[in-house]
C-alpha cells in the first residue's frame, strides 16, 4: 500500500514537473526551436511522471487513487498540449 507521504510527495513532484512543463510550452509557442533540449526533457519527465503514476496507482488505496487519477488527467494534458505544438518542426 502507498503510503500517505510517498502520495504526497509525489503529487508535488507532479506540481513541480508540470510547471517546468507549461514553462517550456510556452517558451516553444513563443520562440520556436531555440530550446529544443529544454523542451525534449521537459516531456520527458512527464513521461517519467506517468510512468511513475502507474506504479503509485496500483499500490494505492480508493481515495489515493483519487487524487493519482485526477493528476494523471493534467500529466497527460500538458503531454498533448506540448505534442501538438510541433516544437519539432
Amino acid at each position: 500500500m502507498a503510503t500517505r507521504d510517498s502520495i504526497d510527495h509525489f503529487l508535488q513532484t507532479c506540481e513541480n514537473v508540470i510547471l517546468k512543463a507549461q514553462e517550456q510550452y510556452q517558451e516553444g509557442a513563443l520562440q520556436g526551436h531555440y530550446h529544443d533540449v529544454e523542451y525534449r526533457e521537459a516531456m520527458q519527465e512527464l513521461e517519467n511522471l506517468y510512468n511513475e503514476w502507474l506504479q503509485l496507482y496500483n499500490s494505492a488505496n480508493p481515495q489515493q487513487r483519487e487524487q493519482l487519477y485526477r493528476k494523471r488527467l493534467q500529466i497527460q494534458d500538458m503531454q498533448n498540449k506540448m505534442i501538438l505544438l510541433n516544437h519539432d518542426r
